[in-house]
């Protein structure tokens, strides 16, 4: 599948038959030689490679050969999906005839348990390992030769020299035996190592697909067909064919298969899925409906706003995605370790078999010994360490509403110590109205309103939809506006009616000459009740004169002051950023129990200084995390270690944040950070047991502790037992 932007352009293509870290590091290496790579990334859980390039000169299909030049086998998206969306016991058969011919030649160790001396003839040993080994076990031998031919070596090289080794010293000994001699065979170690590791294999990919099920989740919300409204009436059509603008019809019940606005009618939607919001959202006329919630009780109209890659599903999913495609930092140090892994191994096993012979054992017991080494020595688990655990992380976040970016994002946000608040909008409701107008001596207020109001006309700012709102409340009709031009962070100018306006914070306007003083008691008092200040004001020939005072009034979002007391439990040090005056930042900061007196308000910010703030935040290699939900966001949360954008606002921040926090809720800050932690805690754990794992189980093989059997088995169990650990992560909820 191509994902095509402006360059670089970003190339997502399958990989089939992939098995271990080593693996990874191959078609890494092979890819990333390709000429116009810019880099490539695999993920072993997902199976697929990500590739940057630098020019459109770079084909789809030249990357594939190099996939398949390495020895492995590029995937259709069609197979893909394929492989993601079959049954349980998809791919059971070979592991059940391995179980099946297996079974007799372990009979004999079971028998010994209780003292029986079952014994299997040694054609019939041979008769039954030898199709586990040639036709069962194929795969690591085609694997495994692939990763000779490149100089390489890898999980299945390990089992085929291993488990080659065990069947033919079993040959040569059953043909070498005196007549009527039983000699000692090792047929079903070869054979139940092979059926282990496919079972493990199988495991290992059944798990695998529980750790996509977001992702199939999340495609499974958009239905197939929508309901219509054309010329002849309501006409059922495929939602692909469906353009923007076009008139939709949902029925109870049903899911809005893209997003749009409810031009008729009015219902409830859960919007869960999405969001994570528990609760129904009653939408009226106007309201923005979003593609793959699901309506209630009433039947709407709606208009079409966005379409195939462009709705608020398709980013969500394409977010996840790259989340789960991403490489963590801490998976570099893991693939320089897998790097050369496989050849130390082979290196130890032969050790091994020289140690044991020069100790004066026999070539047969030397060599059992190497092969348990061979076989116990698997790069599996290292691989898939720590991508299950970041597909399981990302996946159970997106499904409580948090979008994680990237796996960077993700490693670093349980390390933050500082976290930094816009206020407008993330703390706050974000939708301020206007509690006070004073005109000035001599001048009528409503007609001073009415200005303000043709000022603000093309604005999407707050305080200037709080004017629009008043104006219209109180009767007034809009005058128009022009040479509108705006003074980022500061305001407005413009001519209404021939008078030349200045709309904006009173510090800009006093820099400008306005004389404040004729407001000064009003001010006095405004300000410390965490009003918000503004002033309308006309330029002339004999300067700047002070025409209406405003006072706009917000209020703390819900929950916040809570959430921001459940922060502060976590030992993290708060600040909130805002371009209010100092009294009036400091009002709002003690209504959300935030202390100013500990420097926990910054205030008199403009927009293009909040970068500035989060570097100093970060001086003294502080970790700090940025939320925030508005354009003039996006730099500051682009500035912190980890951004965080409020789904309900802006594009652009949510762009530059590495996690989007789908809800407009402050407790889902906590629930990130704490997400991270679980994840990052997850990785370590799977580490820490592969490595050990293999520490522990290398010297134990070459001590002579464990035989080809156990081996086998331990090995299949680890990768299982990292894939379990990693889906423990499903069970996670926030708190509260």
């Amino acid at each position: 599948m191509t994902k095509i932007n402006n360059e670089p352009q970003t190339i997502d293509i399958g990989i089939g038959g992939m098995t271990c870290a080593s693996c990874v590091s191959r078609v890494e290496k092979a890819l990333n030689k390709v000429p116009g790579v810019t880099l490539a990334t695999i993920n072993l859980a997902t199976e697929s490679a990500r590739i940057t390039v630098k020019s459109k000169e770079v084909s789809e299909a030249r990357l594939r050969r190099a996939v398949r030049d390495a020895g492995y086998e590029p995937l259709t998206p069609q197979a893909v999906q394929a492989a993601q969306n079959v049954s349980t016991w998809s791919g059971f058969m070979p592991v059940a005839f391995g179980l099946l011919l297996s079974a007799p030649l372990v009979l004999p160790m079971l028998g010994n348990l209780w003292g029986q001396h079952w014994m299997v003839p040694p054609w019939l040993q041979f008769a039954l390992a030898t199709p586990v080994q040639f036709i069962l076990g194929a795969r690591f031998y085609m694997a495994g030769w692939h990763a000779l031919k490149a100089f390489t070596g890898n999980m299945d090289l390990l089992v085929a020299l291993g488990t080659t080794a065990g069947w033919l010293l079993s040959v040569w000994l059953w043909l070498t035996a005196h007549p009527g001699h039983a000699p000692h065979l090792y047929f079903e170690g070869s054979a139940v190592v092979i059926t282990l590791v496919l079972l493990g294999k199988w495991l290992e990919a059944r798990a695998k697909r529980q750790t996509t099920q977001a992702i199939r989740a999340l495609h499974a919300l958009r239905p197939d067909k929508a309901h219509w409204i054309s010329k002849d009436g309501e006409v059922d059509v495929p939602v692909d064919e469906i353009l923007v603008g076009d008139l939709i019809v949902v029925r109870p019940g049903e899911r809005f298969p893209l997003d749009g606005q409810l031009v008729e009618g009015q219902t409830q939607v859960d919007e869960a899925m999405l969001t994570g919001e528990p609760l129904p959202v009653s939408k009226a006329m106007g309201s923005q409906l979003t593609g793959g919630s699901i309506n209630g009780d009433g039947r709407v109209l709606m208009r079409i706003s966005a379409v195939g890659h462009e709705t608020v599903l398709s980013h969500i999913i394409r977010l996840v995605e790259d989340a789960q495609a991403a490489k963590a930092p801490i998976q570099r140090l893991v693939d320089k370790v897998a790097e050369i892994f496989v050849p130390v191994v082979l290196v130890v096993a032969l050790i091994t078999l020289a140690v044991w012979m020069f100790m004066g054992a026999s070539f047969e017991t030397a060599l059992i010994h190497a092969v348990a080494v061979l076989v116990i020595a698997c790069p599996c688990a290292l691989g898939l360490a720590t991508p299950v655990a970041i597909m399981a992380g990302t996946g159970v976040a997106a499904q409580h509403g948090i979008l994680i970016k990237d796996a960077q994002a993700l490693e670093i946000a349980h390390q933050v110590q500082t976290v930094a608040f816009d206020k407008t909008g993330t703390l706050t409701v974000g939708q301020p109205r206007l509690t006070h107008q004073v005109p000035a001596p001599g001048q009528d207020g409503q007609t001073m309103l009415a200005w303000a109001a043709a000022v603000q006309s093309g604005s999407e700012h707050p305080l200037a939809r709080a004017v629009l709102s008043a104006a219209l409340e109180q009767g007034q009709s809009l005058m128009s506006a022009q040479e509108v031009s705006a003074v980022p962070g500061k305001g407005v100018k413009a001519t209404v009616d021939g008078h030349h306006l200045m709309l904006g914070s009173l510090r800009w306007l006093q820099q400008e000459g306005l004389d404040s003083a004729l407001w000064a008691d009003e001010i006095k008092s405004l300000q410390p009740v965490g009003a918000t200040l503004s002033a309308l004001a006309e330029r002339s020939h004999t300067g700047v004169q002070g025409l209406l005072l405003m006072a706009f009034g917000d209020e703390p979002k819900p929950g916040a002051a809570q959430a921001l007391a459940a922060l502060r439990e976590r030992g993290l040090k708060l600040v909130m950023i805002s371009g209010d005056n100092q009294a009036a930042a400091e009002a709002m900061a003690r209504r959300l129990g935030l202390r100013p007196e500990d420097g926990e308000v910054l205030a008199d910010v403009l927009p293009g200084d909040k970068s500035a703030q989060v570097q100093k935040l970060r001086e003294g290699g502080r970790i700090v995390a940025m939320v925030g939900d508005g354009v003039n966001d996006a730099p500051a949360l682009a500035a912190a270690d980890v951004g965080l954008a409020m789904g309900n606002g802006t594009d652009v921040a949510m762009h530059a944040a590495g996690i989007t926090l789908m809800r407009g809720d402050v407790a889902l800050v906590g629930a990130a950070l704490d997400i991270s932690a679980r994840t990052v805690a997850k990785i370590r754990q799977n580490l820490f047991w592969a490595f050990a794992y293999n520490v522990a189980g290398i010297p134990l093989a070459a001590m002579g502790f464990l035989n080809p059997v156990i081996a086998g088995g331990a090995m299949a169990l680890s990768s299982v037992s990292v894939m379990g650990n990693a889906l423990l992560l499903k069970r996670w909820k926030p708190k509260g």
